[in-house]
């Protein structure tokens, strides 16, 4: 059983919410507010955050855990589906993104898919090595094996590949991967990260980070 921190201000979808996910045996806390989600946040393994809420934006709640370094895994809801307001909650840090209306089935399995990843990156990097089927990255010696072989990579493909690793199957804009490989002191332009993409495939395999159209690029990977 799993831990969820429900922030969501509607009666109707908070109430839904907390009694179906209740039913598939999470233990759920509810706030109806940011300063509630505040003090409620503790221990909790997810956290299901809407968009708008009575006092602030959820996005904003977002960029507050993330600059503490909690580093919990975040599925963000909103009735929103401008493209660019996903590109805003994922660059802030979110794992995921629902647009509202969903069915509750979907949230469960996104759930289920968060916190098994969230664990496995944990367990990876306990020892600096984060295995991702035939590729393994060993970030204590900076050292990269694709089918056992060790690739010769450049500091910056290493952090650019470890980045999307690190979170496999989210979706990353162009513009998150320049500011957290590169760092805004050194911003070059967005046609760097496609370049480094390119690199990167030619030495790994061309199906292992691929294009989301319109924001930008993910490690693929399925378990199993």
């Amino acid at each position: 059983m799993s831990k969820v921190l429900l922030v969501e201000d509607d009666d109707s979808l908070g109430s839904s919410l907390k009694s179906y996910l209740t039913g598939e045996g999470h233990e759920v806390v509810w706030a109806q507010s940011l300063s509630m989600a505040r003090e409620l946040k503790s221990d909790e393994e997810i956290i299901i955050l809407d968009w708008m809420l009575p006092d602030g934006q959820g996005v904003d709640f977002l960029k507050e855990l993330r600059e503490a370094e909690i580093n919990k895994p975040v599925i963000m809801l909103t009735a929103r589906t401008d493209l660019i307001d996903k590109v805003i909650g994922l660059e802030a840090g979110a794992n995921d993104y629902m647009t509202k209306p969903f069915e509750p089935r979907e949230l469960i399995a996104r759930i289920r898919v968060q916190i098994r990843d969230h664990a496995k990156k944990d367990h990876d990097s306990s020892d600096g090595v984060l295995t991702r089927g035939d590729l393994v990255i060993n970030q204590n010696e900076r050292e990269i094996r694709w089918h056992g072989e060790v690739i010769e990579f450049t500091k910056m493909e290493f952090d650019f590949l470890t980045l999307l690793a690190e979170s496999p199957n989210r979706a990353f804009s162009r513009e998150e991967i320049l500011n957290k490989v590169w760092g805004y002191e050194n911003y070059p332009s967005t046609r760097t990260v496609d370049t480094h993409v390119l690199q990167i495939r030619q030495k790994l395999s061309d199906e292992l980070i691929e294009t989301v159209r319109g924001i930008g690029y993910r490690f693929r990977f399925n378990e199993g």
